[in-house]
């Protein structure tokens, strides 16, 4: 086919879709480039208008050509939803031509809309593949990762935080604790001030202990006061 076809600005080729019609030199735009042809479906007759396949083009609401003849090489043009072609479709006449509407490259694939009803029935169930949405895709597949990205960057500052304010909390309670110990162990009275007064023969509010003033009495002396016998007793001894 491709032989066949060599004097032609096109040729048969291996697309995304599987096969396709690519451009063999510089087609302007405006250019006709190929016919869309095949057998006339009259809608009017049953057989007819029972017939289905993808290569139906709508002409009218009564005619409709059946492109599924392998001698109709426009059959392999593929849709895109940012073509460089479009259908020019003679209704009298009952024919339609593929006009480029870019100027198009030796090597680019030749593309154009099939039309809402064609993507609604074939492609939309299946996605379609032509350039314009494999980038749509790529980019939405793009923005997803660096979504996830950002999300998960979000949790671990979240979390950071988190544990940051968790470790503050601890130390605080920590301290907490750790002053109220000391102040519980500075009212023991063992060694250390208590209320600002001190034991163990230190001065208690100007006073001494162990030997020392107290309200300016000796403690041993009164304690050998208070052990002495009173002259009462005495007397009674002697009388004795």
């Amino acid at each position: 086919m491709t032989a066949s076809l060599s004097h032609k600005p096109y040729r048969v080729g291996r697309s995304r879709t599987g096969l396709g019609l690519f451009a063999t030199k510089p087609i302007k735009k405006g250019t006709k480039i190929i016919r869309y042809f095949g057998p006339l479906l009259d809608s009017k007759k049953k057989d007819e208008d029972a017939i289905e396949n993808k290569y139906l083009f709508e002409l009218t609401n009564r005619w409709t050509i059946d492109g599924s003849i392998r001698e109709n090489v426009a059959r392999y043009i593929n849709h895109a939803c940012r073509p460089n072609a479009e259908s020019d479709v003679k209704p009298r006449k009952r024919k339609v031509f593929i006009r480029a509407i870019k100027d198009i490259e030796p090597g680019d694939e030749i593309n154009y809309d099939y039309g809402t009803d064609y993507f609604k029935a074939y492609l939309k169930p299946i996605g379609c593949k032509c350039d314009a949405c494999e980038k749509k895709r790529k980019k939405q597949r793009a923005e997803a990762r660096a979504e996830r990205v950002r999300l998960k960057e979000k949790a671990e500052r979240k979390a950071k935080r988190e544990a940051e304010k968790l470790a503050e909390t601890r130390a605080k309670e920590r301290k907490a604790k750790a002053k109220k110990a000391a102040k519980a162990n500075g009212k023991s009275g063992n060694g250390q001030t208590l209320n600002g007064k001190a034991l163990n023969g230190k001065a208690l509010n100007g006073k001494t202990l162990n030997d020392k003033h107290l309200n300016g009495h000796s403690v041993t002396a009164a304690a050998s006061k208070r052990a002495a016998p009173s002259k009462r007793a005495a007397t009674r001894v002697l009388q004795a």
